[in-house]
């Protein structure tokens, strides 16, 4: 079966929901282990342009902050589900949602 690296930026304190909607829809599963998860602290910019409804920041500004970027994985067939998943739980209005293939090596014996 082939599986996807889950990368999704979210606000700190919408971590918790991220997680939960990461679990709810089967990412996180990795071997006899569930809800696996990297969490990193990031630093970006956004300028919210006319006719956005931004989260945060002010149209025309640009803007400075910090987030969470939440890594995890999941079989390639369940990421519609957690693209789903995710987008319900995301606060802002165009949230950055990466599913990038995962290449698994096979293993030779000697």
């Amino acid at each position: 079966m082939s599986r996807v690296k889950i990368e999704v930026c979210v606000p700190d304190d919408h971590v918790p929901a991220i997680l939960a909607a990461l679990e709810s829809a089967g990412a996180g599963r990795v071997g006899r282990y569930d809800q696996v998860t990297s969490l990193w602290q990031i630093g970006g910019t956004w300028k919210p342009m006319p006719g956005a409804e931004p989260f945060d920041g002010e149209i025309g500004k640009l803007m400075h902050g910090t987030e969470t970027r939440v890594e995890s994985e999941c079989e390639t067939s369940a990421a519609p589900l957690v693209l789903k998943a995710l987008k319900a739980a995301h606060p802002y209005e165009e949230p950055i949602i990466r599913f990038i293939p995962l290449h698994q090596p096979t293993v030779l014996e000697p």
